[in-house]
């Protein structure tokens, strides 16, 4: 398809006003205009001509397989041409999901490759797709242009962000070299797991002397515990509506998912065992309880399968079948998000059902936003009503908060930027105070 360029419309709307002006002072100069109109169309037509065919245009172009949820990504485009092209511009038709992308500029030389650029960005996890390539392009006096448009369907991977779990796996257990005189913490002291014989001095617990081992050694000793290992640890995943509204810039329900892969690697890394549950209305995914790194694949592909819902979570008979998948006593950390104390009644009532059996965290994620509305100084009355609605969202919040700590359940409710070292805290202290068993 041949077209006109902005250079040709400009020549056009300017250029023929002002070849027709002397025609109305001397009507025999009416030649000069018909003269510049015929320059034109000769000028646009042998541009057009001399403007190479989208079929000898090569378009090379190659995607990601996989990337990251909202992190930078790019797609590469080769363009090439048996003629010099001056320039060349590139644009893909993206999965909604992408953020809109921007076009590539290039210039061909005749029987080379030009090579292009295009960022990429996934808003949300999925299997999402580049569907088309777009490349416009000119003739050699830039007035007749030509498209191209080829079909791609090329299907991009968009898994859930796991830079946190490297960065907190390289600093917290690190390589052999960077670890060597690095005294690795066992949680002795505290815990029910029996791991030495020492000397007993003045200041010990008096309780863990062991008598036979002292009276077979004929010196006074006593019982090193540490923390127990080969817990359970659930991470029970909300897909439901709320939990796919944006905060900043990320759905909720991908922050929550990178910090419980932070919190499964490191809890696999101290030697428990650890599954995943998704439910919203239905269950959507479980994982049964293992143990061991090799595990951690399994747990990065589901949930990176796990797909925003628009459905209202139904706690009910989620966390009822949850419940019922567990034989033994397990640490449950439940990531999901309410609006209100109303709505949050049937959550309320099965969590302190499911606190009976089981150690219960509860992972909200808090939008600082609504805080910065609430403390902010009100300068016209529209600021005034912002500044009370955020306030009673906070105080609401804070009164389900209270509800929840004093059934007994531990309640994590912070910043996506805190909320990863916040979890791992919790779980540690856990797992120091022998909670779970």
């Amino acid at each position: 398809m041949i077209f006109p360029t902005p250079r040709a419309i400009a020549l056009a709307a300017l250029g023929l006003p002002l070849a027709l002006f002397p025609a109305l002072l001397n009507p025999g100069l009416f030649g000069l205009w018909l003269s510049y109109a015929l320059l034109f169309l000769l000028a646009f037509g042998l541009d057009a001509a001399l403007c190479l065919p989208p079929s000898r245009m090569q378009v090379l172009v190659e995607a990601p397989g996989e990337l990251a949820v909202g992190t930078a990504g790019a797609l590469t485009v080769r363009l090439t041409s048996p003629r010099a092209v001056a320039r060349a511009e590139v644009l893909f038709d993206l999965h909604p999901d992408f953020e809109p992308a921007k076009a590539a500029f290039l210039t061909l030389k005749a029987g080379l490759a030009a090579k292009g650029l295009v960022p990429l960005r996934a808003n949300r996890r999925g299997e999402l797709t580049v569907d088309a390539v777009w490349c416009r392009y000119s003739g050699p006096f830039g007035l007749a242009g030509r498209r191209l448009h080829l079909p791609l369907r090329r299907k991009v991977a968009v898994v859930p962000d796991l830079r946190p779990v490297r960065a907190a796996a390289f600093r917290y257990f690190g390589s052999r070299e960077l670890s060597a005189g690095v005294q690795v913490e066992r949680f002795l002291g505290d815990g029910s797991e029996f791991d030495a014989l020492k000397e007993w001095v003045p200041g010990l617990d008096p309780r863990a002397i062991s008598w036979k081992a002292s009276a077979r050694h004929q010196e006074l000793l006593c019982q090193q515990f540490r923390a127990e290992r080969n817990h359970q640890v659930v991470l029970a995943l909300d897909t439901g509506h709320l939990m796919a509204e944006p905060l900043e810039g990320l759905p909720r329900l991908d922050h929550a998912v990178s910090s419980a892969l932070l919190l499964g690697y490191v809890a696999l890394k101290l030697g428990d065992r650890v599954g995943l549950f998704g439910f919203d209305k239905v269950s959507r995914a479980f994982a049964e309880p293992q143990g061991g790194l090799s595990s951690f694949p399994r747990l990065k592909a589901l949930s990176a399968k796990l797909a925003y819902s628009s459905e209202e979570t139904n706690f009910t008979l989620g966390l009822s079948e949850l419940s019922s998948r567990l034989r033994r006593r397990s640490l449950v950390l439940v990531f999901t998000e309410f609006t209100d104390t109303v709505t949050a009644e049937l959550m309320l009532e099965n969590l302190e059902r499911l606190s009976r059996r089981q150690l219960v965290v509860f992972v909200a994620l808090r939008d600082t936003s609504l805080d910065t509305l609430a403390l902010a100084p009100p300068r016209r009355l529209g600021g005034l009503y912002r500044a009370v609605t955020a306030a009673d969202f906070l105080r609401e919040r804070e009164l389900v908060l209270k509800r929840l700590r004093r059934m007994g359940v531990s309640c994590v409710d912070a910043a996506p930027g805190e909320l990863s070292a916040r979890l791992v805290n919790r779980y540690l202290y856990i797992k120091r105070r022998e909670l779970i068993a």
